[in-house]
């Protein structure tokens, strides 16, 4: 995983890039003593893991992630002070590591990290095949799009719904809708896709899909109801 370190202190930095060398895996691409240089950062490089101190002269790490797009890397917070756990894990970070950091407490979470990152990525060949792979815990799968009822986004992941199992993937609802076929999945809500011909019923802003209820929201049911070329 490609890594950024933000930290406005130097030592902190070191500390963080030193355990960094622990394991091979993790590539440190650079280290930024604000939240301005981190965003230019971001803007350059693929960044996988942001490893994010939180109180900074300017920016604070927790403005810096709400300044985000939703395709935004994984997220640890490492601060000296534990008031802000609650507000750190409201914006769906993977951890929280107060300073002074341990190696056993920073492995602890990387490891959190690769195995939410080992689940990212789904991937289609092109509109015509009927079938997706999607990567789930570590183990790449296929599933056949008529098997897919419907998506649902929970902070940086993606559920996937089908009527044997339940797969969770980290991406933005945002990348997986330009990947899927939209001749047969439509957005219906701002965390909502669902697959059309699974629609049973509507009723006003709710569809059912198998005995579940998903929120149609007023932006998306005109378009929803002229999909569906209502008699």
């Amino acid at each position: 995983m490609n890594c950024l370190i933000v930290d406005d202190h130097v030592i902190a930095r070191s500390t963080v890039s030193h355990l960094l060398q622990i394991d091979p895996s993790l590539k440190l691409i650079a280290e930024c003593e604000s939240a301005a240089e981190a965003y230019q950062n971001l803007a350059i490089h693929k960044i996988d893991l942001l490893l994010l101190d939180i109180e900074m002269p300017g920016i604070s790490g927790i403005e810096l992630v709400k300044g985000l797009s939703e395709k935004r890397p994984l997220i640890i917070f490492i601060s000296s002070k534990k008031d802000y756990a609650v507000t750190a894990f409201d914006l769906n970070v993977v951890d929280f590591i107060t300073k002074p950091i341990t190696p056993d407490r920073f492995l602890k979470a990387i490891n959190k990290a690769k195995e939410i990152y080992s689940l990212s990525s789904l991937v289609l060949g092109n509109h015509q095949d009927d079938f997706v792979f999607i990567r789930d815990s570590g183990v790449i799968r296929r599933i056949k799009l008529d098997e897919i009822n419907y998506l649902e986004a929970k902070g940086d992941y993606v559920k996937i719904y089908s009527d044997e199992k339940i797969y969770s993937i980290h991406s933005s609802l945002k990348s997986i809708e330009d990947k899927l076929p939209g001749n047969i999945f439509i957005r219906v809500h701002r965390s909502f896709i669902v697959n059309v011909g699974k629609i049973d019923t509507v009723e006003g802003n709710t569809l059912i899909i198998h005995q579940n209820f998903v929120p149609v929201s007023d932006a998306y049911k005109a378009v929803l109801n002229k999909r569906m070329q209502i008699l």
